[in-house]
């Protein structure tokens, strides 16, 4: 996989916890509530990195990079998924998984938002 840093990425924000669910698919969730994954074959090597995004920008970003298309096993307005082998700059990248972070981060209330960035 070419973004060989995104695990310390993704678990350097604040509230992020990781598991490995059955389907061999490194979860990276802010309580219980998912907003990236790094979706692995058999031999355990990433074959798709899916995070979300606003349904407008997803579509965007699907014409102007041929490495991003509709969510792997997700909703396909929601839910975006990136060849980790792929041409997405690093920046982009980063850039995506903040906002997948903010998106679910802002699904909580604001005491929880407080209780999860101060921790």
């Amino acid at each position: 996989m070419r973004y060989h840093w995104i695990d310390g990425y993704l678990l350097s924000k604040k509230g992020v916890n990781k598991n490995l669910e059955n389907w061999n698919w490194i979860r990276y969730r802010i309580e219980d509530k998912m907003f990236a994954a790094v979706c692995c074959d058999e031999a355990g090597v990433p074959y798709c990195i899916t995070l979300k995004l606003e349904p407008v920008e997803g579509a965007f970003l699907r014409e102007q990079y041929q490495d991003i298309y509709p969510g792997h096993y997700m909703n396909k307005a929601h839910w975006n998924s990136i060849n980790p082998d792929g041409e997405v700059p690093d920046d982009v990248l980063k850039c995506l998984l903040d906002k997948s972070y903010a998106l679910i981060l802002a699904g909580f209330s604001k005491k929880k938002q407080a209780e999860i960035l101060n921790a």
